[in-house]
């Protein structure tokens, strides 16, 4: 079935560098809770500092590979990105 309203342009690398990204991004948040609770755990806020650090170069690569995930990082010099990436309902399931 070919449904052209629904392609999927994301190739294999970019989905698999974006699925690490949600995954680290999930970890941080369950840090963040635990931490709430346990503020002098030292090892968890080491853990925090590493997987925020390794998000960060994770989105960085995504952006310079793929392009912008958010408005937040939509400029490249002197050029306005966002639009020209598919749109989220136009990049088929995650």
């Amino acid at each position: 079935m070919n449904n052209s309203c629904c392609s999927n342009d994301m190739n294999m690398s970019q989905e698999a560098l974006l699925k690490e990204i949600m995954a680290f991004n999930f970890a941080i948040n369950d840090l963040v809770l635990y931490l709430d609770t346990h503020p002098c755990d030292a090892c968890a806020i080491k853990m925090h500092s590493e997987y925020s650090q390794k998000v960060q170069n994770l989105i960085e690569e995504y952006q310079r590979l793929y392009g912008p995930l958010t408005v937040n990082f939509t400029s490249t010099g002197n050029t306005w990105q966002w639009s020209k990436e598919p749109w989220p309902w136009e990049r088929g399931a995650y």
